[in-house]
């Protein structure tokens, strides 16, 4: 496989090309076939490349060319294929093929259709870079690529301008996390004198633990993850970025690219070992969140908002396994949260089809019937995400608050509360949309169908992914033997060298594991009572509603807070410095010396009058002027 490591990246790259030129000379057919097929191969090639490493045990390096060489500056353009970057392959081919196969029945008649796909690619592309680079500067160049990526598909109906606002919203969030983490590579390099892993790492194990270097470096490490992840204070740019298409949403916002925060600080486990006091603030930032944006989801009523903050949650939920030392635990539910919320997302893109764009669970209600595949698909991913047994959700959620509980029991007590909000706002997502009476439009409820095979397809492999993908890792309480810990074992050695990895016994893991599914089923049971039972709808916009449940409405007015203490004195200190020290004081001093000798130019100017008698009594002047210099000379 070393000879063929390239072709991955290389075959979306391809796909952008082929579908960006030919994007309206092409068939719609023929475009998507193209953009498809070529992910498709090259999650063929992900797979082959995948057994090979699981064979061997041994990573697959691949050095294309020397890129930068200037002195002792050394950057090779090089790829790593190991445990990490293997299941990573599988996760953006697969998942990313899926989202292509459904984005050919979603986008069908879309104007802009060859530019939709050739913006998938290009993503794909950028996204496979970045995990596959065996250094910190090839891995910056997709980190970078996937935030471009995402600003165009985010501003994909760009036409509209709150959407564009959005995609500049996600822009520029995202470069405030970049320069973080472009200055923790910057100090990587000054700390070890390289940006490869296979000269860091071992470097940094050698190295004593909490060291000023290493706190620097994990924490600016960890900014730039904040933005990409979207983490506390980072954050809100994702719920807006709900304003791109649904395929966009699931590939993008669910499955590959928040997670690019989580892979780096995988990847960079040993670092983030050595820097205790940085992991601490991981797993405060990543609880906090959890919490925060699941209280949020509980009153939202737009469906693709409600799976965003579930994202958000979800994404804390990995950054709290990360910070408590559960490397294996946080990747393990980064591919659990691909298969449900990829799930998850484009079964709302299957309603919001059948409802001709509605996106508003208060106007749906009795859909069960008209979209028999979206419902049984979207609850299997609302079980899976709810840490229901034995669906995916379950096994990875349950081995990071185990871990979490070793570490600190209030900890995993928020950490129950976070999950018991997310079954609930699940399965009120769940009844709200497809129990009770139709509360549409004749026209829309005339409109309704199940959407066409090229989407409800990737539904049903995803929905079969998010029941089985929990057994990758069963614990041995279960009776299973941690397949996947096994098997990343060696991206984890050295951390797990220096804070060994706390054993949980049988029964104390048994009692974890009923507490939280206990927690989950009586959110469950809440919110059938509430919603089904009852069916209680979400007040209309402008009804009053109770203090607490408006807070959560309005986001906790996060984003007016941010405006007011962020952007408007921002915009307040440029105007002072545009009006006063940029016009009146740098452009009146260059203008003022520009303008003198031209106004000297015009008195000069009425001298010359073209009246000789004028010319003769100033050449008198002129005379009688030099004649009495000379005399008060002498």
């Amino acid at each position: 496989m070393d000879k063929y490591i390239w072709l991955i990246p290389v075959l979306p790259l391809a796909g952008f090309i082929i579908n960006g030129v030919g994007r309206k000379s092409l068939s719609e057919k023929a475009i998507g076939f193209i953009g498809s097929f070529l992910v498709l191969v090259s999650f063929g090639l992900s797979v082959a490349a995948f057994l090979q490493v699981k064979s061997s045990g041994q990573a697959i390096n691949v050095q294309l060319f020397d890129w930068i060489d200037v002195g002792a500056f050394h950057v090779p353009f090089a790829f790593v294929v190991d445990q990490l970057s293997s299941l990573m392959l599988l996760i953006i081919t697969g998942v990313g093929f899926l989202i292509h196969l459904y984005s050919i029945g979603y986008m069908h008649l879309d104007e802009g259709f060859g530019k939709f796909f050739a913006y998938l690619n290009l993503f794909v592309f950028f996204m496979l870079l970045l995990v596959l680079g065996s250094n910190y500067v090839v891995m910056f160049i997709g980190w970078e690529g996937v935030g471009l990526c995402s600003y165009l598909l985010i501003g994909y109906w760009f036409t509209n301008p709150d959407y564009a606002d959005a995609a500049k919203k996600a822009f520029i969030m995202n470069r405030i996390g970049d320069l973080g983490f472009l200055l923790g590579i910057y100090l990587i390099y000054q700390y070890f004198g390289s940006f490869a892993f296979s000269d860091v790492f071992p470097r940094a194990a050698a190295a004593h633990a909490g060291s000023v270097p290493f706190v620097l470096i994990t924490i600016l490490l960890f900014v730039g993850a904040t933005g990409k992840s979207a983490q506390i204070p980072l954050f809100t740019w994702l719920p807006d970025a709900m304003a791109g298409p649904t395929p966009v949403s699931a590939l993008i916002h669910a499955a590959t690219m928040v997670t690019a925060g989580i892979y780096m600080i995988a990847r960079s486990n040993i670092l983030f070992t050595l820097a205790p006091d940085t992991m601490h603030v991981i797993a405060i930032i990543g609880l906090a969140t959890a919490i925060f944006a699941a209280l949020i989801a509980l009153t939202q009523t737009d469906i693709k908002k409600v799976l965003a903050y579930s994202t958000v949650s979800q994404l804390g939920y990995m950054f709290l396994g990360l910070g408590v030392g559960a490397y294996t635990g946080a990747f393990f539910h980064v591919m659990t949260h691909a298969f449900f919320k990829a799930l998850l997302f484009l079964g709302a893109g299957s309603v919001i089809h059948g409802m001709n764009n509605e996106q508003d669970m208060r106007k749906m209600g009795g859909l069960r019937g008209k979209l028999p595949i979206t419902f049984i698909t979207m609850l299997i991913g609302t079980l899976a995400i709810s840490g229901i047994p034995p669906f995916a959700g379950f096994f990875s959620k349950d081995e990071i608050l185990a871990h979490t509980f070793a570490q600190s029991p209030i900890m995993y007590v928020l950490g129950v509360i976070a999950a018991m909000f997310t079954s609930f706002y699940m399965f009120r997502l769940l009844f709200l949309t497809f129990y009770g009476k139709f509360r549409g439009t004749h026209e829309q409820e005339h409109h309704l169908h199940e959407s066409p095979p090229s989407m409800t397809i990737p539904l049903i492999v995803l929905a079969v992914l998010s029941v089985i993908g929990g057994f990758l890792n069963v614990p041995e309480s279960l009776g299973g033997s941690h397949w996947l810990a096994n098997y990343l074992a060696p991206i984890f050695a050295k951390s797990a060298a220096i804070v060994p990895v706390v054993e949980m016994k049988g029964s104390t893991e048994i009692i974890l594991m009923c507490v939280s599914v206990g927690s989950a089923v009586l959110a469950f049971l809440y919110a059938f009572i509430k919603y089904s039972k009852n069916g209680e709808v979400p007040s209309p916009d402008g009804e009053n509603r109770n203090f607490l449940v408006n807070l959560s409405y309005n986001k906790f007015y996060v984003d007016e807070i941010y405006d007011a203490i962020i952007r408007k004195p921002l915009d307040a200190l440029s105007d002072f410095l545009y009006n006063v020290i940029d016009k009146m004081g740098i452009d009146g001093l260059v203008n003022g010396i520009g303008d003198s000798p031209v106004e000297a130019s015009k008195g000069l100017r009425l001298l010359q009058t073209g009246n000789v008698g004028f010319y003769i009594f100033m050449m008198v002047a002129g005379i009688i002027a030099v004649l009495v210099y000379s005399f008060v000379k002498i």
